[in-house]
């Protein structure tokens, strides 16, 4: 996988030098480019940002400035205009790039958005700052049949689309094939498959401080761990993340689920997992409020 990052600030993004991206990166499973916006600036200042039209606060970032980094980058030559033939057909077809646009008004970020992306073989970042990225700007590569998603973390403002980046492009490489050493890890996490939280776990030494590990973890019966362990993820599931526990499809929790999930005060319905004596039209009406974490 190939992903370019345009931003203001290239040295943002020298954590992905690190861990395992880093490590992906020198085993040549991952092209990553960084990108200075300013370089396609054109005048001695290198300016990327102007007053926003209408007025009011703060500054956008100017549609000129970015076009021609874009341009660039993603290989599209010439940006004309309007970014269609006479035929209304998008100009040119990028094979393979996504154009992903951090920011706070953008659909939420989740672990399957990263799966998905993981099976992208391009993607590249456009990291906003100040007020955000001229609105022009993603609707021209929509025109010229770029995929542009517009991405937000959760609900909250940061400076700018740089620390979203790193969050996205750690949440999506450690997918890759060959990055994370034991695939086993990744079918068990949370927000994986099962649609659970993961369970809590523990190492050596079994007894810290007069807090001792679960005995069944020290038994080596590998039934009785796993079964454990989906009992306490069900059990956090619901504690932490009840929007979560309320999505899990009633066929895939048998016998022993229904009972942990009883043990906390729920119960399984032809739609799923609900908490007990909550009727349809609350269930429908309420929310958890959690937020999916950055």
């Amino acid at each position: 996988m190939r992903i370019d990052v345009l931003t203001i600030f290239p040295e943002y993004l020298a954590p992905l030098d690190l861990s395992l991206v880093g490590k992906a990166r020198t085993a040549g499973l991952l092209d990553l480019r960084v990108h200075d916006l300013r370089r396609w600036a054109t005048d001695r200042h290198r300016t990327v940002d102007d007053t926003p039209l209408g007025g009011g606060a703060g500054m956008v970032m100017r549609p000129d400035v970015w076009g021609e980094a874009l341009d660039e980058v993603l290989g599209l030559g010439d940006g004309g205009e309007p970014g269609r033939g006479p035929d209304h057909e998008p100009d040119h077809e990028p094979s393979g790039v996504e154009l992903l646009v951090p920011t706070p008004s953008g659909e939420r970020f989740t672990q399957r958005t990263a799966e998905r992306l993981a099976g992208v073989p391009r993607l590249a970042f456009a990291c906003g700052r100040y007020e955000g990225i001229d609105a022009r700007v993603a609707e021209h590569y929509r025109g010229r049949g770029v995929r542009v998603t517009e991405l937000s973390l959760g609900d909250y403002v940061l400076n700018g689309g740089e620390v979203a980046a790193l969050v996205v492009v750690e949440a999506v490489a450690r997918l890759l094939p060959g990055v994370v050493g034991n695939p086993e890890s990744l079918v068990e996490e949370s927000h994986g498959v099962a649609g659970l939280l993961e369970y809590p776990v523990y190492t050596r030494p079994p007894v810290w401080r007069g807090h001792e590990a679960p005995e069944v973890l020290l038994s080596g019966h590998h039934a009785r761990i796993a079964r454990w362990r989906r009992d306490r993820a069900l059990e956090r599931t619901v504690q932490r993340r009840p929007d979560l526990a309320a999505a899990l499809d009633p066929a895939t929790l048998d016998r022993h689920d229904r009972e942990i999930l009883a043990g906390c005060a729920w119960e399984v319905g032809p739609d799923g997992p609900h908490p007990a004596g909550a009727g349809s039209d609350e269930r429908d009406a309420g929310g958890s409020g959690a937020l999916t974490p950055e």
